[in-house]
């Protein structure tokens, strides 16, 4: 039995039951019925219906964020743009699919030579709470536009969001099992992983969820792409705009409560702006406003589960021990955690070298922009990185230097349709979205023509 509770109040919502091994069965093999239907359809068709599934988040927003609030606790603000996000990649992949999956004409001795994308199957999605549409989404879309079909194991704690979304594509034209949810356990999901039928395996998630899929997948020769854990740099330069970055800076570690893999959760800041900055972003935090993230006024939202308030808590406390000095916040109650700023931070402490999943912020101060680099590359992490100054010439060398998957300029790092996103190190391999994370799970099949 899986048990949906909303984190503001406390309150149970709904409680679902685990799917049986018979049921699980007959998923797969209406998954495989579906793959093989898609087949058959034009891309031409499967565009038409991303644009239905589009339209109804469209029309449905208020409706699909009210749930995310409720079983995840982010601000029905937040929670509305994700929805609406997930609509407008449905409409850009429905618009630029045909290019994505064009061949690839290749230079040979043959009469003609081409690469093509071909579907194989069922994909196996393996996601968490914190974007409980946008993480799905963002690997359903592509996947299933190509022609795979799609099996959601999402996180027990947002089984009403996973229903939901099965139930977008059932209404909007794609044969039944195009896009199915399995509510297991994690400790199930080793069968379904084997089945012949799964052709690959998608986990967005914590390291050690990474290291267990990606073992159970390689048993079983099943492609993986992991999306893990970060501990990203926000780097900013004694050249950059202050207001602007503080501001950023900001809505970079707090929005959704903190709870992002590439949340800005280690602001490495040039001394010789350290007071400014830590004055700038002290009043920011400090006018920002937590609890009720049914109230519009309402900045920022609850954690998603006590335990998850407790362990960023936690290591609060060790980094205080430590050394740090709290400049702000650093009470909770229940899942209501306040905006917390550190200041002091070095790389000796807990807030520095473990991933901080929740609304605390820490100043790190650098000599310079060497050392800023060097402190930014000193973890085991690699997804995201933010870099702030106004010499666009220097941005563009630095980044060469920071090892991650993405590195952003003067900007809050984010995922987009358009481009591809991934990490490196503990952060995962592969990508998702654009063009490269389209072609994670097709066959890339060599044609070879000789007259």
């Amino acid at each position: 039995m899986f048990t949906s509770i909303n984190p503001f109040t406390q309150e149970t919502i709904a409680e679902y039951a685990a799917h049986t091994p018979e049921q699980i069965e007959q998923k797969l093999q209406l998954g495989h019925k579906a793959y093989r239907e898609l087949l058959q359809v034009s891309l031409e068709q499967r565009r038409q219906w991303m644009m239905q599934v589009a339209q109804s988040m469209k029309d449905n927003a208020d409706e699909h964020a009210a749930l995310i609030t409720r079983e995840m606790g982010k601000t029905l603000k937040e929670a509305r743009a994700e929805v609406l996000k997930c609509a407008t990649s449905a409409e850009y992949y429905a618009e630029n699919i045909v290019e994505m999956l064009a061949h690839k004409p290749i230079g040979s001795d043959a009469y003609k030579s081409y690469v093509s994308y071909e579907p194989k199957g069922i994909i196996l999605a393996i996601m968490p709470w914190n974007f409980p549409y946008w993480q799905v989404f963002r690997f359903a879309i592509p996947n299933i536009l190509a022609g795979n079909t799609g099996i959601l194991k999402h996180a027990s704690n947002v089984s009403g969001c996973a229903l939901a979304i099965e139930k977008i594509f059932t209404e909007s034209s794609f044969p039944a099992g195009t896009f199915q949810s399995l509510l297991i356990s994690s400790k199930d999901i080793e069968p379904v992983i084997a089945d012949h039928r799964v052709q690959g395996v998608t986990l967005t998630g914590s390291t050690p969820a990474g290291k267990s899929v990606a073992a159970l997948a390689g048993k079983y020769i099943k492609k993986t792409v992991l999306e893990l854990g970060g501990s990203d740099p926000f780097i900013v330069l004694k050249d950059a705009d202050l207001e602007a970055a503080a501001k950023t800076a900001v809505q970079g570690r707090m929005q959704n409560a903190g709870q992002s893999c590439i949340a800005a959760k280690r602001w490495i800041v040039e001394k010789d702006i350290v007071p400014a900055f830590t004055a700038a972003v002290k009043r920011i935090l400090h006018d920002l406003k937590q609890g009720d993230p049914t109230q519009e006024s309402t900045q920022m939202g609850p954690m998603a589960r006590p335990d998850l308030a407790e362990e960023l808590a936690k290591q609060l406390q060790d980094s205080i021990r430590q050394g740090a000095k709290l400049e702000l916040g650093g009470t909770h109650e229940g899942c209501n955690f306040a905006p917390t700023l550190l200041t002091g931070v070095t790389n000796k402490m807990t807030a520095f070298k473990e991933e901080t999943f929740g609304p605390l912020a820490v100043i790190i101060e650098a000599a310079d922009e060497t050392d800023a680099i060097a402190l930014a590359n000193e973890t085991e992490f690699g997804l995201g990185a933010a870099l702030w100054t106004s010499d666009l010439d220097k941005a563009a060398k630095l980044a060469t230097q920071i090892e991650s998957g993405n590195v952003f300029i003067n900007a809050m790092v984010r995922s987009d349709a358009r481009l591809p996103f991934g990490g490196v190190k503990q952060s995962g391999y592969g990508r998702e979205l654009s063009l490269e994370g389209t072609h994670e799970f097709l066959n890339v099949k060599t044609v070879y023509i000789q007259q």
